[in-house]
């Protein structure tokens, strides 16, 4: 039996076992109470009063001594959200990278990666475009969260809740057309089935289209939910999600050289809509098949046990061509690169928790215990052209590729084998004091063989990453705090692709982090955020400006940052996202030497306002400050630089009813050109022109 059939075995295993206990239970227990049978945080609006996911205990965010941001489903809606990068363009500190155009990528404080996402609290690693169809709320916890997610999160992680069963009826729907000519359609219903439980099915399609010539595609996705109560206090979640997607890839602009020495390139203009690409080349595609199983309940008065089971099975293609080279001056022309890249992925990852309230007098603990078991295959292929033909930028053809493409460049198979055990404790003392203060220890080991250098590859690393908090709440509303965090990331990176003689010998890189703020619920509809924090990276690698396809050591980093962040109703008819972020990230010892991605200055700011009983405004302001496109070394390689940019966004809200409701959301309303995000200095996506979206909503 292979590991795929092993796996579903024994997911399909415990879940019958579980669901036979239950049933047996149910006769006594009855019919599960109000509201979401998965417990799944509080929030009002736009404000997120408590989360599980910043110390895997139900907290008050005010009582989490690191940065945390929510974004939750009413501002998704309100902002008509579509995908990842919606929604993290507007949370300041954080900066959405171009991944290749097939998959999401952030920069967090300063730390590039595509693997520090989560679902619910379970690593979700995987190179693709998440999707919010069947998403509570996002939530972005940042600096180093080793201690509680275990290796990388060097800057942060972004976590989904998912749309948890309810214990009343609920049948929703929603459908939206934009002006690009793409429309997509989704449906939200819930239904009790007696004896304790509940089925949510969540589902959608959207065909996707752009301003881009010949880019568009289209992805589906399909996710039932089963859950249900049994004996008391007990609970168990069964959830699959099929994931389909199928769209063109899209690498953006090339930069243009410049005619001195050190000078700073920019991105290529007058080419809003050019594709440089080649049409039936460009291609991605996704076809995932997840499941989740959850157990959560109490063993005794405040001793509580929760155990999510994720079974994920990925297969994941993309096929490009792309610009390699900034536009020569000379003759006004641009290289064209191209490859297919190929990922299998298993994962097999299961996490066991134990949370105990405990006092001792005037001292109140809450103590978490908790182990984590994965296993994630991973098989990797990739297969380069042996042309990189120039094309004039002015006058572009698409040339012809030899596909599919005949050179192997890469051809690896991988193995990884995680064991962790960590410990936390939560200590009120006194009616003002708080400390957190926790430990993780993991062991990982990779080994894997790569087919084109003929060799087998591994590595065991055994880590241990701290964390420790002190909170000071002069008043209950009000929180001063400081932290110290640490996390940690193997040499085989985000990916798991290859290990090679040079890297297997290096210790995995090292991300510290020293934070102090201070947080004011001024109403428990309206919250204050403020941090100022220092994160060290060490051991650092980065991609060769040069040569993305390779990595260079390039020392130590430095990202030191400000934060400030408004949410909640100003007024009963005016509710407010808002945050600016200050980053300076650079090489430490050189601060010439920049990290790429990482605006000095961010500032997002969504509005909406009610000018009457079911008609509302929306305005929002995204502004990012230049910021280079790859590390930045000068006199060493050429550099490009995104410039500044401020996008405003806005939209109108129309309750027909209490059941139907109509809104139109306009993005980029000035029409800005702008440069959105990069995936190197020479691929550099062009922000949208003006364009719209009409949404409808249905709620029985």
């Amino acid at each position: 039996m292979g590991f795929r059939q092993r796996r579903l075995a024994q997911l399909s295993l415990s879940a019958l076992a579980v669901w036979h206990t239950s049933a047996l239970a149910e006769d006594e227990s009855g019919a599960p109470g109000d509201g979401e049978i998965i417990v799944t945080g509080a929030s009002e609006g736009y404000v997120a009063t408590n989360s599980v996911t910043a110390t895997k205990t139900d907290t008050p965010l005010i009582d989490v001594p690191q940065s945390v941001n929510v974004v939750t489903r009413e501002q998704i809606e309100d902002q008509a959200h579509h995908s990842m990068a919606d929604v993290l363009r507007y949370v300041p500190g954080v900066t959405v990278g171009q991944g290749e155009s097939n998959r999401d990528q952030i920069t967090i404080r300063g730390q590039n990666s595509t693997a520090d996402f989560l679902l619910d609290g379970v690593r979700d690693d995987v190179q693709y475009f998440r999707s919010l169809y069947n998403i509570e709320r996002v939530e972005v916890l940042k600096g180093p969260y080793a201690m509680i997610f275990g290796r990388g999160g060097g800057g942060g992680i972004v976590n989904r809740v998912q749309k948890a069963p309810l214990a009343e009826a609920l049948l929703a729907g929603s459908a939206s057309l934009n002006t690009e000519g793409g429309f997509d359609v989704a449906v939200d219903v819930n239904q009790p089935l007696g004896m304790g439980a509940a089925l949510r099915l969540n589902a959608f399609y959207e065909q996707l289209e752009s301003h881009r010539d010949f880019v568009s595609g289209e992805r589906f996705a399909i996710n039932p939910y089963l859950a249900l109560t049994f004996a008391e206090g007990w609970t168990l979640g069964l959830s699959y999600e099929h994931v389909e997607d199928d769209r063109v890839p899209d690498r953006g602009v090339p930069s243009v050289e410049c005619a001195t020495a050190g000078c700073v390139r920019r991105p290529l203009t007058g080419h809003r809509d050019t594709f440089f690409g080649v049409p039936g080349v460009n291609d991605t595609g996704l076809d995932a098949n997840i499941v989740k199983l959850r157990l959560d309940g109490e063993l005794a008065p405040d001793l509580a046990w929760s155990t999510t089971a994720l079974y994920g099975d990925y297969d994941k293609f993309y096929s490009n061509a792309f610009p390699n080279s900034a536009v020569r001056l000379s003759d006004n022309t641009v290289q064209l690169d191209g490859y297919r890249d190929d990922t299998d992925r298993e994962n097999f990852l299961i996490q066991s928790n134990l949370a105990w309230n405990l006092d001792l007098g005037a001292v109140a603990n809450t103590l978490l215990f908790g182990l984590e078991y994965g296993e994630q295959d991973t098989a990797n292929s990739r297969y380069v052209s042996p042309t990189r033909p120039r094309i004039n930028v002015d006058s572009f053809t698409y040339p012809t590729f030899t596909v599919p493409f005949p050179n192997r460049a890469r051809e690896t198979r991988s193995e990884v084998e995680v064991l962790s055990a960590y410990a936390q404790d939560q200590i009120g003392i006194g009616e003002h004091v708080i400390a957190i203060a926790g430990v993780r220890y993991d062991r990982f080991e990779i080994n894997g063989f790569d087919a084109v250098a003929n060799r087998a590859f591994g590595r065991t690393d055994e880590k241990v990453s701290p964390r420790f908090g002190l909170i000071v709440k002069p008043q209950p509303n009000i929180s001063l705090y400081a932290s110290y965090s640490r996390s940690f990331l193997p040499r085989s990176g985000d990916q798991f692709i290859s290990l090679t003689p040079a890297t297997q010998a290096l210790e995995p890189e090292r991300f510290t982090n020293y934070e102090v703020g201070a947080k004011w619920d001024l109403r428990s509809d309206l919250g204050i955020t403020a941090a100022l924090f220092q994160l060290d990276r060490t051991n650092t690698t980065t991609p060769d400006p040069n040569n993305p396809t390779t990595t260079i050591v390039a020392g130590a980093t430095r990202t030191r940052g400000a934060e400030l962040a408004l949410v909640g109703r100003l007024t009963p008819v005016w509710q407010v996202s808002a945050g600016y972020t200050y980053q300076d990230a650079h090489l430490r010892g050189n601060d010439a030497v920049r990290v790429a991605q990482v605006p000095r200055h961010q500032l997002a700011l969504w509005n909406r306002y009610e000018l009457l009983p079911g008609f509302g405004l929306g305005l929002g302001v995204i502004h990012q400050s230049r910021q280079w496109a790859a590390l930045h070394n000068p006199g060493v390689s050429p550099a490009t630089q995104l410039p500044s940019f401020t996008r405003v966004d806005a939209a109108l809200f129309y309750d027909v009813s209490e059941r139907f409701g109509l809104q139109l959301n306009v993005e980029n309303v000035l029409d800005e050109e702008y440069f959105a995000d990069a995936h190197n200095n020479n691929n550099i996506s062009v922000g949208a022109p003006v364009n719209a979206r009409l949404t409808a909503r249905l709620k029985l």
